[in-house]
């Protein structure tokens, strides 16, 4: 068993759903996962304490959020002496039209930040028109009119691949157990015989 933290930055939500979903596909392996928003407690995390570091993003206005890049920039020695993985969740990678600027915003971040994590991935976000306020949701709609004609914008709409969170989250999961030596855990199959 290995122990992970999933640090995430959240802008509505969305990103927290995934850093929880990753942490129960880590847990179903038999490891212990937790999940910490470092917007809210980015300074009480050591990551020197895990073995394996995830770190997960939103995109709003082409910017992440800004504790997560602190997070990164302040903790790159030691995220570089561990596996690490980082997760983006914008509504670019929710088309085939934008998923060349969501790759873009991903080599933005880790310019910025100067990191090279052993693992990426992309997911669509949300749009959750019930919880804007009026011009947040007049904006949204608008753009989403332009960009996604097909979107009901008269209700939420969730765009995020969960089956693809959870091969990510199993696939850092089996490169931490190569990389740490630990034994994957016993499958179904192997624990019935």
């Amino acid at each position: 068993m290995s122990s992970f933290i999933v640090a995430y930055g959240t802008g509505e939500g969305q990103t927290a759903k995934v850093a929880d979903r990753i942490v129960a596909a880590l847990a179903d392996r038999g490891h212990d996962a937790t999940s910490v928003n470092v917007s809210e407690d980015g300074s009480d995390v050591a990551v020197e304490d895990y073995d394996a570091v995830l770190v997960g993003a939103s995109v709003h206005a082409g910017k992440h959020q800004e504790a997560v890049v602190d997070f990164v920039s302040d903790n790159r020695e030691a995220l570089s002496a561990r596996p690490t993985a980082f997760f983006q969740v914008s509504l670019s990678s929710a088309t085939e039209e934008g998923v060349d600027q969501a790759a873009d915003y991903v080599e933005s971040f880790l310019s910025e930040t100067e990191w090279n994590p052993d693992r990426i991935a992309q997911f669509g976000g949300a749009l959750r028109f019930s919880e804007y306020g009026f011009l947040m949701r007049f904006m949204m709609k608008q753009i989403v009119k332009r960009t996604m004609s097909d979107v009901d914008t008269s209700r939420d709409t969730e765009f995020t691949d969960w089956d693809a969170v959870e091969n990510f989250a199993n696939d850092v999961a089996a490169f931490v157990e190569g990389r740490l030596g630990v034994p994957a855990p016993a499958s179904d199959e192997t624990e019935r015989r």
